[in-house]
């Protein structure tokens, strides 16, 4: 896959924990990745990470987020869900917009 020719969707904001947890089966599913932590000042009113995938794979990447979520996490049980967490349906945002980190 040519980088060059990937443009990204919005997939959603999570927790740091689970968006480890879906980065890692993006990454095994072979789809294209990327993600935007909040900066210093902006963690104040940004709750979590949001991740990116390839357009052409949104469909594939909202099902993985999805089994990751209902799976749980031990930061899960112990602090409860994350207000704004869970996928989005999917804005566009042509690479190098709005990410801060590519993966494959």
């Amino acid at each position: 896959m040519n980088l060059d020719d990937v443009r990204t969707v919005h997939l959603g904001q999570f927790t740091h924990e689970h968006a480890e947890e879906i980065a890692g089966e993006l990454e095994r599913a072979g789809i294209a990745w990327w993600y935007k932590a909040p900066g210093f000042f902006s963690q104040i009113w940004e709750l979590g990470v949001r991740l990116f995938v390839d357009r052409d794979r949104l469909d594939e990447a909202q099902v993985i987020a999805a089994k990751v979520l209902a799976r749980g996490s031990s930061a899960e049980e112990r602090d409860g869900p994350s207000q704004s967490e869970g996928p989005s349906h999917g804005e566009d945002y042509p690479e190098g917009e709005g990410s801060s980190s590519g993966h494959t």
